[in-house]
């Protein structure tokens, strides 16, 4: 019973020294058959032979133990150059892993006990090298030494840890058992959650999947707040060494000189998605949800308006017309008048406006050009209706102090989002033809199977690269309904053989762009091809993002793949640990007691006895304390209909390709993009 619940791995390898003296007694037998032994010099050799195969047998019994150990301890190296990631048309590497079950649980347990830490605890020798090599640090003469144990040489047993921190038993109970860990790729149309604190792996975690999507041939969006260049440079290679770099599409903030322009509200499938993807920005809670319902309906009536005589929604035009409607509504009235056909509209027009007396006009109006007025006037004279003249002649009429007051939070996000070098990115005039920098147009990115990276360099404004994160996702739902219903063809003729290919989007310190916008693309993009992994580093992060507990939990419930990383607070720990079931773990006891003799004379002073006692307590499989210690790279994950894994990342090697910093990519862009000269 015992040896069948308990490895009775942390104790002393006895296994080599009967493997010492099995060799011995072979080596007499073999050697000297006839003079040490009374078997037969043939049945002899023989019998060492087989001692021989014992021994070796032994000794593999004891290394084992040793390296279970030793990888309590530190970890084999795992490190993986480029061109040696793993690629599958139907499963998704995530580096290597084992399935967590009750037999790891109960080793790490075993492995925590008083008993087990004696033989995983770096020894004394270890800690005065690391003494030493703080007290010689700054001597010349002792730099050999230092050298010495620092190097990470097979040879050397003091070399010291490697600098991931938390506890390696955690990986190294099951390290025998690991094995390249791959998902299904229909798995992901399910989305997946990374979640895990700053510098743990999660950017690591990301290029290892963007690598597979890229080399896959799939559509791949990375969007990065952060704007961290060496994800940019990881794609451009990946771009380089898949020969993809003639689809590989870069929108920066904060490089606006190299980058894609792009109109986040230029594309849309109803125009009351422009109006929702700007006021989406504000915030909508106590009084505030007044403000921003009315900076909704005053940014979707200059929308409409633009629509209607043709023009394609920006933040310029819309920041130009909230801060002044009149010139928009008369230049509607003048198309909305032609288009009736109207004869000798102006010349009335202008009768009216001389003839207007300021004296009847409203407070509101008077402030307002007679002209504009005399359009409304002339308009309700004749008894005609558009809706959207109604709705500039509404807003026209609003008191201008009252007015100011409700766009008070409107006004300077628009200001924001069309200021300096980031207002030409985010406006682009189309017909420039001195602007070569091209405009990034999702549909043809699709087309093309196109790779896009977009930093949104949050760290210099957070809140314009929410808005623009936010609008580029409202764009990507609105596209998603398009393909869900028409496909990527619309309007092409027909090719034989023609599929669809799968939008791999890949968003980064997610809680930075989570919004409204971001729950249908869950709910229902993945009939459209869409997969979304979202990485974040705590639960409340994504409510916070949101702004309401019911929506992130509804966010949480459409990411179905769960990858975490070592996270710091219990509450994000419980997200993976509440599903999970609970499992028996055994511990063993010693006790040992002893009885004085009750019957003088007969010899037997006292009697007694030692038993092992085991006993059995129903807990946790994983408990949110074992995430907190998780080394850097390493992650528990929720695979294959709620499986939980142990995963262990792969490092970074070798890359030829990958440039070595930014104006490698920026010179690229500037002569294969822009035709500059270099």
């Amino acid at each position: 019973m015992s040896q069948r619940i308990f490895d009775n791995r942390l104790r002393p390898a006895v296994e080599l020294w009967v493997a010492v003296i099995l060799l011995g007694i072979a080596a007499v037998l073999i050697l000297q058959p006839g003079q040490w032994s009374p078997l037969m010099p043939g049945i002899a050799v023989w019998a060492g032979l087989g001692m021989v195969l014992l021994a070796l047998y032994r000794f593999w019994q004891g290394w084992h133990i040793l390296q279970y150990r030793a990888n309590l301890k530190r970890l084999p190296h795992y490190v993986l150059d480029a061109d040696e990631i793993p690629l599958s048309r139907h499963k998704l590497f995530l580096g290597k892993g084992f399935q967590w079950t009750q037999t790891h649980s109960q080793r790490l347990v075993e492995a925590r006990s008083p008993e087990g830490r004696v033989w995983i605890q770096p020894g004394k020798l270890y800690q005065w090298a690391r003494a030493m090599e703080l007290r010689y640090e700054h001597r010349p003469r002792m730099q050999w030494l230092t050298n010495l144990t620092r190097s990470s040489r097979w040879w050397n047993t003091l070399k010291p840890l490697p600098p991931v921190g938390g506890d390696p038993a955690l990986h190294g109970v099951g390290v025998e058992d690991e094995r390249d860990t791959w998902i299904d790729l229909g798995d992901r149309v399910a989305h997946t959650l990374v979640l895990g604190t700053t510098r743990v792996g999660k950017t690591r975690l990301a290029e290892l999947l963007v690598t597979q999507d890229i080399r896959r041939g799939e559509i791949v969006v990375v969007f990065d707040p952060k704007g961290d260049t060496e994800l940019l440079a990881r794609m451009w290679a990946e771009c380089q060494r898949a020969g993809r770099l003639d689809q590989f599409h870069i929108f920066h903030l904060g490089f606006p000189e190299i980058s894609e322009r792009y109109n986040p509200v230029g594309s849309f499938g109803r125009v009351t998605e422009v109006a929702s993807r700007i006021a989406g920005q504000l915030p909508g809670s106590g009084n505030s949800a007044t403000f921003k319902e009315f900076a909704w309906r005053f940014t979707n009536i200059v929308a409409n308006a633009l629509v209607a005589l043709g023009r394609r929604p920006d933040y310029s035009a819309i920041a130009r017309y909230v801060t002044n409607i009149e010139p928009l509504m008369m230049e509607y009235y003048a198309f909305w008048f032609d288009r009736e056909g109207i004869e000798n509209w102006r010349e009335q027009v202008n009768t009216i406006a001389q003839n207007i007396d300021p004296k009847s006009l409203t407070m509101a109006l008077k402030s307002r050009d007679f002209k504009a007025i005399a359009y409304t006037q002339f308009a309700k004279a004749r008894d005609l209706y558009d809706p959207v003249a109604d709705g500039l002649r509404s807003a026209f009429e609003y008191d201008k102090t009252y007015f100011d007051k409700l766009t008070a939070s409107l006004l300077p996000l628009l200001e924001k989002l069309t200021t300096g070098k980031s207002g030409e990115l985010l406006a682009p005039h189309y017909g420039d033809r001195n602007d070569k920098r091209p405009i990034l147009d999702w549909m043809e990115v699709i087309r093309q199977r196109g790779v896009v990276y977009v930093g949104l360099d949050a760290l210099s404004d957070a809140e314009v690269a929410g808005a623009v994160g936010n609008s580029m996702f409202a764009d990507l739902t609105s596209i998603a309904g398009q393909l869900y219903k028409h496909g990527d063809n619309l309007g092409l003729p027909e090719l034989a053989g023609h599929k669809r290919a799968k939008i791999a989007i890949h968003a980064d310190e997610f809680n930075e762009l989570v919004g409204n916008e971001f729950i249908p693309l869950l709910n229902k993009a993945g009939g459209s091809g869409v997969q979304v992994t979202a990485y974040t580093q705590t639960a409340s992060d994504i409510e916070a993002g949101i702004g309401e507990k019911p929506k992130a939990g509804q966010i949480q419930g459409n990411l179905n793949t769960l990858i975490m990383l070592r996270v710091k607070n219990e509450e994000t720990a419980a997200v993976l640990t509440d599903q999970l079931a609970k499992v028996r773990i055994y511990t063993k006891t010693a006790q040992s007691a002893a009885t004085d003799s009750s019957e003088p004379g007969s010899g037997v002073e006292f009697t007694s006895s030692n038993s092992d006692r085991i006993t059995e307590a129903e807990t946790d499989i994983l408990t949110p304390a074992d995430l907190v210690q998780l080394p850097k790279g390493q992650a528990f994950a929720l695979l294959d209909g709620g499986k939980l894994f142990k995963l262990r990342l792969p490092l970074a090697g070798a890359d030829p390709l990958l440039p070595k910093d930014m104006q490698a990519i920026i010179r690229w862009v500037r002569t294969e993009r822009l035709g500059e000269d270099s």
